[in-house]
């Protein structure tokens, strides 16, 4: 396959780049650095099969040979309190990404296959221990109506008579990214514990688990819509916080209260960890994809053993 990518170089683009590359596909990659990360695929000796060009430029020009659209832009979530202007830079991240992409391909003579857009389980709001599958609908905070238009632009797509696969990604976990970039040098600092209550479903998936759930439902020509992409044994925070104090050998001893991390984040920022958000698989599940990885200990010990 010919992917178009945009969010390529980040966390979950850069695995999803190396599973297409290791299934002999080439892959182009929208990106605002294109300079950089060509240079780095040149030391990786993978500029054959790669090629990075500018996001600002006319994507049209660069997806006339691609049978696939793959779309994880988006400006990163964690890390920064979501002030107003913060909010604003989240949403247009992704809404205009999304709009440019989805303007594009109406220039085409040539449509893709398939158009697969990102989004996240925050779209189905705080839901306690609801069992979430796709047919759910989108919650009312900032994050699921974030979500619920992204996914809307992304659907454009589908009159063009072109296939539009949207990822509702749970919190992903791997090396040299992710939740586990943030969580690990707390725990292993003997301070890592439990946030908030403790009982909220916290929607894990591990990143090989993410990237062939995509390649799947891309390669899967009766597979549209949205899709769960989380792990089919959703665990509480509690019960991740003692499996990934038992893989590094740390007790998992302090809590840290839903007020203070409201103080730290902001209300909104922080719903994304103290949220309940019990995601089910269900479309997966029914269309066959198998997981590597259901138990959370077992991802965990895989991810931070190997």
């Amino acid at each position: 396959m010919n992917v178009f990518l945009t969010g390529g170089t980040g966390f979950i683009g850069r695995h999803l780049s190396e599973l297409l590359f290791e299934q002999g596909d080439s892959v182009t990659i929208a990106t605002r650095n294109p300079d950089k990360y060509a240079a780095q695929a040149r030391d990786n000796g993978r500029d054959t099969r790669v090629q990075f060009i500018p996001l600002e430029s006319d994507l049209s020009l660069h997806m006339k040979e691609c049978d696939v659209v793959v779309n994880l832009a988006g400006e990163n979530l964690f890390g920064k309190r979501w002030t107003s202007s913060v909010k604003k830079r989240l949403y247009d991240s992704r809404m205009q990404t999304t709009r440019s992409l989805v303007d594009a391909l109406k220039r085409l003579d040539k449509k893709p296959d398939v158009f697969l857009s990102g989004s996240a389980v925050g779209y189905y709001g705080d839901c306690g221990s609801e069992k979430l599958t796709e047919k759910r609908g989108a919650g009312n905070d900032f994050l699921a109506r974030m979500c619920s238009d992204w996914e809307n632009a992304a659907l454009d797509a589908e009159s063009l008579g072109i296939r539009v696969v949207l990822s509702r990604t749970g919190v992903t976990l791997g090396r040299g990214g992710g939740a586990l970039a943030t969580l690990l040098p707390v725990f292993k600092a003997f301070i890592g514990g439990s946030v908030g209550s403790g009982t909220q479903y916290f929607p894990w998936i591990h990143i090989d688990d993410v990237c062939e759930s995509m390649v799947f439902a891309i390669r899967n020509k009766d597979f549209s819509g949205p899709f769960n992409a989380t792990a089919p044994k959703p665990v509480t925070m509690n019960e991740f916080a003692k499996a990934l104090g038992d893989v590094i050998s740390r007790p998992s001893l302090f809590r840290v209260p839903e007020f203070a991390l409201n103080l730290v984040l902001g209300n909104d920022a922080a719903s994304m960890i103290t949220n309940s958000h019990r995601a089910i698989p269900e479309r997966l599940r029914e269309n066959g994809f198998d997981f590597r990885y259901d138990d959370i200990g077992q991802a965990l010990s895989q991810i931070l053993k190997s």
